[in-house]
C-alpha cells in the first residue's frame, strides 16, 4: 500500500491506496466521485478522463505509483455543479451533446484543458484535440460535441452571455419543435447521474458481487462442472450453476409460431452444452469482485469440443449436425410474394443486374458496459435493475427460467449509457435474478468491456442475392431475393429480424413484382439481438447497391433513376400495402441541387488528384415505427397539488425519452396552462409505470407518444366542466373525481403473413435520402467520408436538439458499418479498436441535415419515429461513392482498406 496526499478538485485529502490500483477505482470507489466513468479500460474511449497537473490523463490505466504526490487532480464534480456550471457543461446542454451521457465527463474534462491552453480553436484544433485524447462518443456523431466547444469558447471570450444561449419557452407556448433542453442533461453534464455502475458502489454491504465462468469455445457438450476449490477460497460465499436454478434455466425467446423450435434454446446457466463463445457456465457469489473473479478462475469445465459452425453458409452445410438436437439449424422461413411470378418477366426485360451481397456482424459497443443489480424488497418481490429497454418483456421472458412468478418481479432500468439495441434481448436480468433468489442477499454483477463485446448480441449478418429487372422506360418491374440471417446460437427475435427482408429489400421504390426466400440459421457465433435498423441494414444494403449497379448499365444518373422509381400516389410497398405517406419525391428534389454542386466538385478534384480518387453516392433510407401488426402501449397521467404526473415505461438508451414524453405531455395538457416544471414524469420502473412496451423498432415515439397523450386527453376529459373550463385540483378532490387516468393506443395493422409478407406491419415510416462524398486512396485502399449531405423526414419534429443527435449519431454508425465495424475474429475483435469503432477522425465534421416535415396520419401531433432511420442505409451511400469514385464496388462489408485495395488491383486486370 501507498499513500498519497492528493489536492481533489481543490481539496487536501490523504489517500491510502494499492500502488497497482488505478487512479479511476480510486476516485470512484475511495474519494466517491462517480462522475468519472469507467468504459474500456484500456485508454481507448475517454470516459475516465480527469486533469492530473493541468494535463488530461485517461485514469483508468493510470496507476496509483505514477501519480505523484500532491498532485492536483479535477475530476467532473470539480468543474461546475448544478447551481454553477461551467461554460462548457452550459454548452453541453444547449447544443444536445449528452445523448446518453456516459461519455459526458470525459469529453468536458478534455475540452476545459483545450481552451485552458487556446481560448480561440478552430474545429479542426477542437477534433484534433478530442482524436488526440482518444475522447470516443457512440452518440452524437461527434458534431455536436465540436459545437458545444465552439459556443464555450465563445462564452468564455464574452461574445456572448449565458442568457442569450439558454433556451427558455416562452410562456404559453408549444414546446414541440424546439430546442428545448432534456430534463436528464444537468445531472450528466455534472456528473450526477448514476449510472448502474455508479449505483454498485452505492449498494448496501452485504451485496454479493458475481463474476462468470464463461465458455472459452463456440460449441461443446458439458462434461461435468466442478466448483470445489472456487468454494473454498476467500470471501466466497457460493458458487452457482444450473443445479442451482430454481426455475426451468431457460429464457423465453418468445419464437412464432411458424418457428421450428420451441424458443427456450438459451440457458440463463448452461448445463448439457456450450452454444458460443463466453456463454455462462458457473457464477461466483463473493464479497469482493477482487475475490469472486480469483475464484472463478478455480472452477474446472470438463468438456467434449464439437464442430463450431460461425457462419450461415457453413450451419446450413449437408453435413453440419443439430446445433439444438432435434431443431434444424435452418429453423424459420419466410417469403415475399407480391404481384406477378418474376421468372418470365425476368427474361423479357431489358435491364437486368444481380449480386451477392453481405453485411456483417456489427457489435453495438456501447461505453457503458453490461451492469446490473438484484435485491428482494420488503414485499418480498425480486427487483433487478439492469439495462434493460423492455422492462415488461424481459421479465416474461426470465420469470419461469427463474423461477419467480411474473407478479413477483420487477425491472427497473438503470440510467443507462447507451444500447443501441442489445439489450432488447435479456442479457444479465436472468443471473441476477437467479443469484437474488438462492442467496437472498443483493447481488450486483458488472461486465468488462471484454465481456460486453464477446457475451452480448451482435447485428445478425444477412448473406443475400438480388436480381433487378426494369423495363425499357427505367421502370424496376420486378425483383426476386434470397437471404440467409445469421442468428447466432439462441432464436429469440431471429425470425422477427428475417421478415424485414420481405419488408426492406426494394423498400421506397414501387416494384410491382416481386418473389423472395429467407431463412434463419443457428450458427454458434454471437447471438444476435436487436441493432439500430433492425434488419433494414442489411435489406436496404442490398437493394440500393444493386439499384447504383443498374443506373450504371443503363448509362443513367443513380440519383435520377431513384427519382423515377420512387413511392408515388397508388404505388405500393414491398408489404402491398399505401405508404404512410408519399414524400421521396420532392426530397430528392430538394437534394437534386447539392448533388449536382457536389458532383460537380468531385469533378474538379479528380482532374489533378493524382492517387486521391473522389466520388459522390446516394442511397434511400427508410425504416419503420413498430412491432409488425396491433402493437399496443399504454401510460398514465395523474393530476396533483403541484401539477401532473405522467407515468410510462419508454426506456431510454440515451434517445431523449425524457424528452419525448415531456413534450407530448405539455402539448396535450396545454389548455391546463401548465409550464414544462408542472410535469413531473415517473418512467421505467415496473412497480409504478406501465407497460408501454419495448423502446425498439423505433416505435416509442409513436406508440407510447400516442399513449401519453392518450392518457393526458382522458385525464383532460374527466376535468373538463360543462362550461369548457377545466377543475382544479381541489375542485377534482372535492367532487370525489379520479385523479389517474390510464392511455392505450393500438397501432391500426396487421402483421404480414410470413409466407408472403403482405400485410400492413407498421403505423409510421421514415425516409431519408443521403449524399456521401468520399476520398479513395488509391494506393492503399483508404476511404475518407469527407461530407454527408441528408434530406430527413420523420414528419412532425417533437425536439429539435434530440432529433439532430439522432440523425448525427445514427449516419456515424453508418460509417463504422460501412468502412471499419466488426466482430467475426474472437481474438481480434475484441476491443473498441479492434472492433473499428468510429473515432472523431473518422466522421466528417461537415454534416448538413435538410428536414421535410410531412406530418404522419398515425403519428402522435403528426411525428415519426426518429433513432433508426439514419443508419438504414447510409453505409450503401458510401458503399455508391466509393463505386463513383474509383469504379470497385464493394457488395461484402465492412470495405476495409485491404478489401477496396484488392478490388482495384483486380479492376487493373
Amino acid at each position: 500500500m501507498l499513500k498519497k496526499y492528493l489536492i481533489i478538485n481543490g481539496v487536501k485529502k490523504t489517500i491510502i491506496a494499492d500502488p497497482e490500483a488505478c487512479l479511476a477505482d480510486v476516485l470512484r470507489k475511495q474519494a466517491f466521485l462517480t462522475g468519472t466513468k469507467v468504459g474500456c479500460r484500456k485508454g481507448e474511449c475517454g470516459a475516465c478522463s480527469v486533469i492530473l497537473n493541468g494535463k488530461v490523463v485517461r485514469s483508468c490505466i493510470t496507476k496509483m505509483k505514477r501519480v505523484p504526490d500532491e498532485a492536483e487532480i479535477i475530476t467532473i464534480e470539480g468543474v461546475g455543479d448544478q447551481k454553477h456550471l461551467h461554460p462548457l457543461q452550459l454548452a453541453w446542454m444547449v447544443h444536445g451533446a449528452a445523448q446518453c451521457g456516459y461519455c459526458t465527463p470525459g469529453f468536458i474534462i478534455s475540452a476545459k484543458v483545450l481552451l485552458e491552453h487556446n481560448s480561440n480553436p478552430t474545429r479542426e484544433d477542437v477534433r484534433a484535440w478530442f482524436q488526440k485524447h482518444r475522447n470516443v462518443c457512440r452518440c452524437t456523431g461527434y458534431k455536436p460535441l465540436v459545437d458545444a466547444v465552439m459556443e464555450a469558447a465563445r462564452l468564455m471570450r464574452g461574445e456572448v452571455t449565458k442568457e442569450e444561449l439558454w433556451y427558455k419557452l416562452p410562456k404559453g407556448k408549444s414546446l414541440l419543435g424546439s430546442e428545448a433542453i432534456r430534463p436528464s442533461a444537468l445531472a450528466k453534464v455534472t456528473g450526477t447521474w448514476d449510472f448502474g455502475a455508479d449505483l454498485g458502489l452505492k449498494m448496501p454491504e452485504n451485496t454479493l458481487h458475481i463474476k462468470l465462468v464463461q465458455a472459452t469455445v463456440s460449441h461443446a457438450n458439458i462434461l461435468s462442472i466442478d466448483t470445489s476449490e472456487a468454494e473454498k477460497m476467500e470471501g466466497v460465499y457460493r458458487v452457482l450453476t444450473y443445479k442451482d436454478v430454481p426455475g426451468t434455466n431457460r429464457i423465453n425467446g418468445l419464437a412464432f409460431p411458424t418457428n421450428k423450435g420451441d424458443g427456450l434454446e438459451r440457458p440463463i446457466l448452461n448445463d448439457k452444452k456450450i452454444f458460443q463463445f463466453g456463454d455462462a457456465i458457473a457464477m461466483v457469489l463473493a464479497d469482493t469482485p477482487c475475490q469472486a473473479e480469483a475464484a472463478a478462475k478455480k472452477v474446472k469445465v470438463e468438456i467434449e469440443e464439437l464442430p463450431a459452425y460461425m457462419s450461415a453458409p457453413a450451419a446450413m452445410a449437408e453435413d453440419a449436425i443439430e446445433i439444438h438436437p432435434g431443431t434444424p439449424n435452418i429453423y424459420f422461413e419466410c417469403g415475399t410474394v407480391k404481384g406477378e411470378d418474376t421468372k418470365p418477366l425476368m427474361d423479357s426485360l431489358p435491364y437486368v443486374v444481380e449480386d451477392d451481397s453481405y453485411v456483417q456482424r456489427q457489435p453495438h459497443l456501447p461505453l457503458e458496459p453490461d451492469v446490473g443489480c438484484a435485491y428482494i424488497n420488503e414485499d418480498g418481490k425480486l427487483i433487478v435493475h439492469s439495462k434493460s429497454v423492455a422492462l415488461h418483456c424481459h421479465a416474461a421472458m426470465v420469470a419461469d427460467g427463474i423461477g419467480v412468478p411474473l407478479e413477483d418481479l420487477y425491472i427497473v432500468q438503470n440510467p443507462t449509457g447507451g444500447t443501441f439495441g442489445y439489450k432488447f434481448s435479456p442479457t444479465m436480468e436472468g443471473l441476477l435474478g437467479v443469484a437474488a433468489l438462492v442467496t437472498k442477499r443483493p447481488v450486483y454483477l458488472e461486465f468488462n468491456m471484454y465481456q460486453q463485446i464477446t457475451y452480448t448480441g451482435k447485428r445478425s449478418p444477412f448473406f443475400m442475392h438480388l436480381k433487378l429487372g426494369a423495363d425499357k422506360n427505367r421502370k424496376f418491374t420486378a425483383l426476386e431475393t434470397d437471404w440467409s440471417c445469421d442468428h447466432g446460437p439462441y432464436c429469440e427475435f431471429g425470425d422477427l429480424v428475417t421478415t424485414r427482408g420481405s419488408q426492406f429489400m426494394g423498400a421506397g421504390y414501387n416494384i410491382p413484382n416481386i418473389r423472395g426466400e429467407g431463412r434463419t440459421v443457428a450458427t454458434n457465433h454471437a447471438w444476435g439481438s436487436a441493432f439500430r435498423g433492425y434488419g433494414s441494414p442489411q435489406s436496404l444494403f442490398a437493394s440500393e447497391v444493386l439499384v447504383d449497379k443498374m443506373a450504371k448499365k443503363m448509362g443513367v444518373d443513380p440519383l435520377e433513376l431513384r427519382y423515377e422509381n420512387v413511392y408515388r400516389e397508388g404505388d405500393k410497398t414491398p408489404t402491398g400495402c399505401d405508404p404512410d405517406v408519399i414524400c421521396l419525391p420532392t426530397m430528392i428534389e430538394k437534394l437534386r441541387p447539392l448533388y449536382k454542386e457536389a458532383k460537380e466538385r468531385v469533378k474538379n478534384k479528380n482532374v489533378n488528384s493524382g492517387d486521391k480518387k473522389y466520388g459522390v453516392g446516394t442511397s434511400l433510407l427508410i425504416y419503420s415505427c413498430g412491432l409488425d401488426g396491433p402493437d399496443s402501449s399504454n401510460a398514465w397521467a395523474e393530476l396533483t397539488a403541484e401539477g401532473v404526473t405522467v407515468g410510462n415505461s419508454w426506456q431510454d438508451h440515451g434517445q431523449g425519452a425524457d424528452m419525448g414524453t415531456l413534450t407530448i405531455a405539455h402539448e396535450t395538457l396545454r389548455p391546463l396552462g401548465l409550464e414544462p416544471e408542472d410535469i413531473k414524469l415517473v418512467m421505467n420502473d415496473m412497480e409504478f409505470t406501465p407497460d408501454s412496451g419495448p423502446s425498439g423498432g423505433s416505435r416509442s415515439n409513436v406508440l407510447t407518444g400516442n399513449a401519453t397523450r392518450v392518457a393526458c386527453e382522458n385525464l383532460l376529459a374527466a376535468m373538463k366542466k360543462d362550461d369548457g373550463t377545466y377543475m382544479t385540483y381541489d375542485e377534482m378532490v372535492a367532487a370525489k373525481k379520479p385523479l389517474k387516468y390510464a392511455g392505450k393506443w393500438t397501432a391500426p395493422c396487421t402483421a404480414p403473413d410470413p409466407a408472403t409478407g403482405q400485410g400492413n406491419p407498421f403505423p409510421t415510416y421514415m425516409y431519408g435520402v443521403l449524399m456521401s462524398e468520399v476520398e479513395v486512396d488509391t494506393t492503399t485502399g483508404k476511404v475518407k467520408v469527407e461530407k454527408l449531405t441528408m434530406i430527413a423526414d420523420v414528419g412532425t419534429i417533437v425536439n429539435k436538439l434530440v432529433v439532430d443527435g439522432q440523425m448525427y449519431g445514427g449516419l456515424a454508425q453508418g460509417i463504422g458499418l460501412a468502412l471499419s465495424e466488426d466482430f467475426e475474429d474472437l481474438k481480434k475483435h475484441t476491443t473498441l479498436t479492434g472492433c473499428g469503432i468510429p473515432q472523431i477522425k473518422d466522421v466528417p465534421d461537415d454534416i448538413q441535415i435538410i428536414y421535410q416535415e410531412t406530418p404522419r396520419p398515425n403519428g402522435p401531433y403528426g411525428a415519426s419515429g426518429a433513432g433508426e432511420m439514419p443508419l438504414s442505409a447510409p453505409h450503401a451511400s458510401i458503399v455508391n461513392a466509393i463505386y463513383d469514385a474509383c469504379g470497385v464496388q464493394i457488395t461484402k462489408l465492412p470495405a476495409r482498406p485491404e478489401k477496396v485495395l484488392a478490388a482495384l488491383k483486380e479492376l487493373e486486370k
